[in-house]
């Protein structure tokens, strides 16, 4: 199954406001470090439900927010959460960024990016659409150092990159990227369910849950533009 296809299917059930519900708790803490300000264009790449580049203009004030998703559904849905005139939504390729060289400021994206196609070449289009001194913040739930996250790939049809620490900082470089900063933002306010209602179906042990939340939560690598 396509992206497109896959995605679809999870805006037409609904699912976008559960991804938002489920990310919000590591996301919040990503985009309050992003250095946006008043007046900057921002890019949500693989924007879902839309709510990042909604929280970048209600707390920072991002002069426009573009969202582009490749799933047609998903831009569709996020459309209609807000009637905010700054903030559009396209459907587009991760390959293939439809803006100018140099037109946005900052760039975010949580749980989409290991999506892309070829990641390489979507760094390297990042890259090319952020202006000199912009940032890309890019958070993720599946990397390599969280072994709980590896069942993912086998709950959905399209194929994810699952890269360590390391393989993302050498990849922002080869792109053409500083590496800012990266580290683990962890999820401190999904509620760990009780000690009686363990084993489940999706974990063995207690200890593993709250290892998965608790310790490596969200992987953020953030890239500097030169």
């Amino acid at each position: 199954m396509s992206v497109r296809a896959e995605f679809d299917e999870w805006a037409a059930d609904g699912r976008d406001r559960g991804m938002e519900q489920r990310h919000w708790h590591t996301a919040k803490h990503a985009l309050a470090r992003m250095p946006v300000e008043a007046g900057e264009t921002v890019l949500d790449l693989g924007c879902g439900s839309g709510y990042a580049g909604r929280a970048l203009r209600e707390a920072k004030g991002a002069g426009r927010v573009y969202g582009l998703d490749g799933a047609p559904e998903m831009a569709r849905n996020a459309r209609q959460y807000t009637d905010d005139p700054s903030v559009g939504y396209v459907v587009g390729d991760f390959g293939s960024l439809p803006f100018e060289t140099d037109s946005i400021d900052h760039a975010f994206s949580m749980e989409a990016f290991y999506y892309a196609a070829d990641p390489l070449h979507t760094l390297r289009e990042l890259r090319r659409v952020l202006r000199p001194g912009g940032t890309f913040y890019c958070a993720v739930d599946y990397f390599e150092e969280n072994t709980h996250t590896h069942v993912w790939q086998d709950r959905i049809s399209i194929e994810m990159t699952r890269w360590s620490y390391a393989e993302y900082r050498e990849a922002f470089r080869e792109a053409g990227f500083y590496i800012g900063e990266q580290d683990t933002i962890p999820d401190r306010e999904t509620e760990i369910p009780p000690e009686s209602e363990f084993p489940t179906d999706d974990w063995e042990t207690r200890e593993a849950m709250i290892e998965r939340f608790r310790e490596y939560g969200t992987l953020l690598t953030v890239g500097v533009v030169p």
